[in-house]
């Protein structure tokens, strides 16, 4: 255990820390996840903890803070870059779903560096209800999601706006749902042996492209129903 005054002030131990956050967060969740199993994973006291960080809420952001604030930095660079090289004309559709999801999957690939823990952990949190976090996530998803949705509806004129946002909800929780891991998918599919994270940006991407290109749906029909349907009922 990590208890001298020297060691729990240096950025190793944050760093541990962090990761051991980290990985308990994608194993238990925020709720569940306590103070005590976090020390005991990092190898370090309770007053370390709070010399880094001062609270678990301050935890958990720092956990995302310090991975998130870079992946973000990555899609504006990229995006910036190709609204460089495209002199003002719109942007390609598949260019800036391939600079913000591109980015993300490329993270979710890295099983060295802890990328792949991350994005399991962002995809945790987008399909399962936290106030706190989700608050925090929306202030710092801010910037980018104006830029990005900005690039979208200039590439899709002819697009309603709205059906961009949802298009754009669908594909976030695509890809949140398959970085999270394959165990629902053995759910249903048996053994499955195919989950290299490496051949997830390819797979995807194909099938978010899809999605973005998809005809728009036809809501005469559901309408013409309504109406039969409060015939019916009157």
């Amino acid at each position: 255990m990590d208890t001298s005054s020297s060691a729990r002030h240096t950025p190793e131990t944050r760093s541990r820390i962090l990761d051991a956050a980290e990985g308990l967060f994608v194993e238990h969740g925020f709720e569940a996840t306590s103070m005590r199993m976090i020390t005991s994973q990092a190898g370090v006291n309770l007053a370390a903890v709070n010399y880094h960080f001062g609270s678990k809420d301050a935890l958990i952001q720092e956990v995302f803070r310090r991975r998130l604030t870079d992946l973000n930095r990555q899609r504006l660079a990229m995006l910036e870059r190709l609204e460089s090289e495209a002199g003002g004309a719109p942007l390609k559709p598949s260019r800036i779903v391939e600079a913000f999801f591109g980015t993300a999957l490329a993270m979710a690939a890295d099983t060295e560096h802890g990328g792949h823990t991350f994005m399991r952990l962002l995809g945790r949190t987008y399909t399962e209800p936290n106030a706190f976090v989700r608050q925090f996530l929306a202030e710092e998803y801010a910037e980018v999601l104006e830029r990005f949705l900005g690039a979208l509806y200039g590439a899709l004129p002819d697009v309603p706006r709205e059906e961009i946002l949802w298009r754009f909800h669908f594909m976030m929780g695509a890809m949140s749902y398959a970085i999270a891991g394959t165990d629902a998918l053995q759910l249903f599919a048996g053994k499955f042996d195919d989950a290299d994270p490496a051949r997830m940006l390819p797979r995807l991407m194909s099938f978010l492209l899809g999605g973005l290109r998809a005809p728009l749906p036809d809501y005469t029909g559901l309408a013409v129903k309504a109406r039969r349907g409060g015939r019916e009922a009157a």
